[in-house]
């Protein structure tokens, strides 16, 4: 596996691989690799002949200092991890300036909307650092196919939206979450809970299972209320917001429309340590 820690020397590789005519996937993240993680390039590697990751922690998409000091960081770790799955060729580890060339700032994103929902509710210009990093990244590396968890569902949708916009040579494929034995959603956030929180946490897929049950049943005020009360009733851990909404427009809803396809949302805050997760409700 080749580690590759500046612009120059991937634009090298990538003309490289472009020459031999080889087919990229690729998947960015902020490293503390886990599972989740490496079932992205499972499938990648299965798509395409060579497999890029990269490692890069944004500032421009935390709109909390304190998140963005605590964010967990070990890349010597994260390379070994890489090296040992078998599954990327090469990582590319850029410093800050090879993404940001001239001022650590994002561009403004037109997302028709999306940006404006659920999360981008409570972190304004967030969805505009997601952007920046992930069109230059793109730019950079020139993957045909990228790969993108379910878990961060509304971050996936802009994605999209913004290679759509932009005209962006690659496909966005979005790929399921990767859980723990007991349902919890894998997260690099995880990492900052002590085990048995851990095990307290499985409580949010429990939820949305439930919530699954109820859809189409119970009207949705009363789901909203039922998901209140679990978490009333669950020490040390808040619930910030249940919705369900469309799955295309990302848009609350109150009600079922039949010839729509509707998700469950969900933020809990446990010890601090804010945990996300999602269901397609059947």
């Amino acid at each position: 596996m080749e580690v590759i820690k500046n612009r120059k020397v991937l634009q090298d590789f990538i003309e490289r691989q472009k020459e031999m005519g080889k087919r990229i996937g690729f998947a960015p993240t902020m490293g503390a690799l886990h599972q989740g993680h490496l079932s992205l390039y499972e499938k990648a590697k299965n798509e395409n002949d060579l497999v890029i990751s990269s490692i890069f922690v944004n500032p421009t998409q935390f709109n909390n200092p304190e998140d963005l000091e605590k964010y967990p960081r070990d890349i010597n770790r994260d390379i070994l991890i890489l090296e040992k799955s078998g599954l990327v060729d090469a990582v590319y580890i850029p410093e800050v300036t090879d993404i940001y060339p001239e001022k650590t700032q994002s561009r403004h994103y037109d997302f028709d909307g999306l940006e404006n929902e659920m999360e981008g509710k409570s972190r304004p210009g967030h969805f505009d650092g997601v952007g920046t990093v992930v069109e230059e990244l793109f730019r950079q590396v020139q993957p045909d196919h990228a790969y993108f968890g379910e878990k961060d569902f509304q971050q996936l949708a802009i994605i999209k939206k913004m290679v759509e916009k932009k005209q962006l040579p690659v496909k966005i494929i979005g790929v399921p979450i990767y859980r723990a034995e007991n349902g919890l959603a894998l997260s690099s956030r995880n990492q900052r809970l002590h085990e048995d929180r851990k095990e307290a946490s499985k409580v949010i897929f429990e939820t949305l299972k439930k919530v699954n049950d109820w859809f189409r049943t119970v009207s949705i005020p009363e789901i909203k209320a039922r998901v209140k009360d679990i978490f009333d009733n669950q020490q040390g851990m808040k619930l910030e917001y249940f919705l369900i909404a469309d799955e295309k427009t990302l848009q609350e809803t109150d009600f079922f429309y039949k010839d729509r396809n509707f998700r469950a949302f969900i933020v809990v805050v446990v010890d601090g340590v804010r945990l996300i997760d999602n269901m397609h409700l059947d």
